[in-house]
């Protein structure tokens, strides 16, 4: 059974009535966390999508990009986006719920963000109402301002790259130290480790562009200390 079968089973369930909370009780273990993890980034993206006041054609292909949805599965996918986005439920209620699920794993929370920031500037242009819309599921997801932040200079071209910020260190913090930081990125951006966490072998593009950014932000701040 592909992954978008076993979505749409699990959103099957909430049509017949069952809580958000109930379905995502059935989805706390593995291979079910990956079913969870896809729920989680298409509950949330097409509730931002709608943010800026509309759902353009590019957010849609940006969530296609995200899971790398085969031919097949295109259909499928399409009808799950299409049910969280009509979706009575406020995107405050799927947040409290997935951070419930992941609370254990704070970095898997930080994996559904990425995937929301890829969405969110898909068209090109990062809409106040967005901002406001991640800020707030940041917070309620418990990532620091730090964190966000951070997210934040890789995605937008027009926020602040700074390497630091990229890293989540200061400035003053001694070289080896922040080598320390970079390498632990490192390894838990490599795909094994993504994958243990329950993000879908069809959303593991996310680690390309991350692992794009830690480096060069190390580069940048190695070259600048050396």
């Amino acid at each position: 059974m592909s992954l978008w079968s076993r979505i749409t089973d699990a959103l099957s369930a909430l049509a017949q009535g069952e809580s958000l909370s109930q379905v995502f009780e059935k989805l706390r273990t593995p291979p079910e966390r990956s079913v969870a993890f896809a729920i989680a980034v298409i509950a949330l993206g097409a509730k931002m999508a709608k943010a800026d006041g509309h759902v353009t054609r590019d957010e849609v292909t940006a969530f296609r990009e995200v899971f790398q949805i085969a031919r097949d599965d295109e259909a499928g996918a399409a009808r799950v986006f299409n049910m969280a986005r009509t979706d009575v439920a406020g995107y405050r209620d799927y947040a409290q719920q997935i951070k419930t699920m992941f609370a254990e794993d704070r970095q898997t929370l930080n994996d559904l963000m990425e995937g929301l920031f890829h969405i969110a500037m898909a068209d090109g242009f990062y809409h106040p109402n967005e901002n406001e819309f991640l800020g707030d599921v940041a917070g309620i997801f418990g990532l620091s301002e730090a964190q966000f932040l951070g997210l934040r200079a890789r995605f937008v071209p027009d926020a602040p790259n700074d390497p630091y910020v990229v890293l989540g260190v200061e400035p003053d913090m001694p070289l080896p130290e922040i080598r320390k930081v970079w390498r632990k990125l490192v390894r838990e951006t490599h795909p094994d480790a993504m994958i243990a966490r329950g993000v879908p072998e069809e959303a593991i593009k996310l680690a390309e562009k991350r692992m794009i950014d830690i480096n060069r932000a190390w580069d940048e701040i190695n070259g600048a200390k050396v």
